[in-house]
């Protein structure tokens, strides 16, 4: 099974200094800001790579990731993109050792546009998001079929 990292999520307080610091500092270009500005997507991102974003997700959307009591935590959750073979024998690995599906399967929008994700928690409690792409065409192995 082929899995890359996809995007990372970070809840932000300051999206516009977030915004400047990650275009300006670490030279990542915008991505979606515009629409955002517009009210037309409910969040900004930045490009790490061809394979990599980090998405800045609002007050309003800290709820959908792991909270403290204050209702902010820096990481929502990491998304992998997996091939669809290897989505679908995970999604079959966690339906036989019991770990529930919190959202999906759903489109959402990540580095190479629209894939298929679920959403779940490790043992930690951390939020992973499990995607594939139709037409993505994943070389790189990875060890989680192992």
């Amino acid at each position: 099974m082929t899995v890359l990292i996809d995007h990372i999520v970070l809840n932000v307080t300051d999206d516009a200094n977030m915004m400047r610091f990650y275009s300006e500092v670490m030279h990542f270009t915008a991505e979606r800001l515009q629409e955002y500005r517009e009210g037309k997507v409910p969040f900004p991102s930045v490009r790490i790579n061809a394979d990599t974003i980090i998405d800045f997700f609002p007050g309003a959307m800290w709820s959908q990731g792991k909270n403290d009591s204050s209702g902010h935590t820096n990481l929502n959750h990491f998304c992998l993109t997996i091939d669809k073979d290897g989505w679908d024998r995970l999604a079959q690995r966690l339906a036989i050792k019991g770990i529930p599906v919190e959202h999906g399967p759903v489109a959402r929008w990540g580095a190479h546009g629209s894939g298929i994700s679920i959403y779940f928690r490790d043992p930690e409690n951390n939020l992973i998001e499990a995607r594939y792409y139709e037409n993505k065409d994943e070389t790189q192995p990875c060890l989680l079929d192992s």
